[in-house]
């Protein structure tokens, strides 16, 4: 039902400080964002070097959804985590069948289906199950061309072979030319 989790997201109030602290700091790499009129919050994606990720979420103005949190939680904080399923219908059936309530289904076309399991019902997380590709939420320069599985770049001490993650995105190994010789060897 679940292929991995995703992202966690973090509510924030300071937006421009925490970006700075993930981004400048901790090295994360944004990737893609967007603001939501509609809900009075804005979002933004980054990346760190496994490909883990985190969104920060923060309010665009008052009224929101995001109002009742910060009552709660004056700082911000852990507001939800994302787990990913290649099929949402399937997520829902498996729930059902097993009496834990969710709630928030919506299709955002191809790109985004979601479903949200309350904290009562999930151990005290907020709990967004979603069915999307993860590439299409990734900074362009951490994802390899559509179709291509894997690069290799030569360097002065050897070669970087960079492979496509099952979770979006690559990850890349460092290898000696004898290492490359050895690897050649065994696919052989």
């Amino acid at each position: 039902m679940i292929n991995r989790i995703d992202h966690i997201s973090i509510a924030v109030k300071d937006y421009d400080n925490a970006r700075h602290f993930f981004q400048n700091v901790l090295g994360a790499i944004p990737g893609a964002n967007a603001k939501d009129n509609n809900m009075r919050y804005a979002w933004q994606m980054f990346s760190f070097g496994d490909l883990s990720r985190l969104e920060l979420i923060h309010a665009t103005e008052q009224g929101g959804f995001l109002d009742s949190f910060f009552k709660k939680h004056k700082n911000g904080g852990l507001h939800h985590m994302t787990l990913q399923t290649p099929d949402i219908k399937k997520a829902k059936k498996i729930l059902r069948e097993n009496n834990i309530p969710y709630f928030g289904y919506n299709e955002y076309g191809d790109i985004w289906k979601e479903i949200f399991i309350h904290p009562n019902d999930a151990f005290g997380v907020l709990i967004q199950i979603a069915e999307f590709c993860p590439n299409d939420w990734l900074n362009p320069s951490l994802v390899l061309p559509k179709g291509k599985k894997w690069e290799v770049k030569k360097g002065k001490k050897g070669f970087t072979l960079g492979f496509a993650h099952p979770g979006g995105g690559k990850v890349h190994v460092k290898l000696t030319t004898a290492e490359v010789k050895q690897l050649i060897n065994d696919l052989i």
